[in-house]
């Protein structure tokens, strides 16, 4: 099962995400869910702000376009990317997430 889905006019990314890291980085896949390396502390809400830039950057689209939607408070996340098409999200992760070959068969 892939990460990434449709939700209505939006795409949801489900993560994990690893605070504290060495470097923060879009780290491949951990399960069914797309791992998140993150140099922040879960400490204030650091975490999720620095998931959410990092996921932005590498999508392409603004910050305020990615919110947390489930698990502020859990290392297991479901991201919220506005303005964005599956299809669009799959090309931007398939460097991180090696998503087309899976696709394709």
């Amino acid at each position: 099962m892939s990460p990434i889905s449709q939700k209505g006019d939006a795409v949801s990314l489900s993560v994990r995400v690893q605070p504290r890291s060495s470097k923060s980085g879009v780290a491949g896949r951990y399960g069914e869910q797309i791992r998140i390396c993150l140099k922040s502390a879960p400490v204030d809400n650091a975490a999720n702000k620095e998931c959410c830039e990092l996921v932005a950057k590498a999508l392409g689209v603004p910050r305020s376009a990615v919110s947390v939607m489930n698990g502020a408070s859990s290392r297991s996340k479901v991201l919220k990317v506005d303005g964005l098409t599956l299809e669009a999200a799959r090309v931007a992760l398939a460097p991180y997430l090696d998503e087309m070959k899976e696709n394709r068969g």
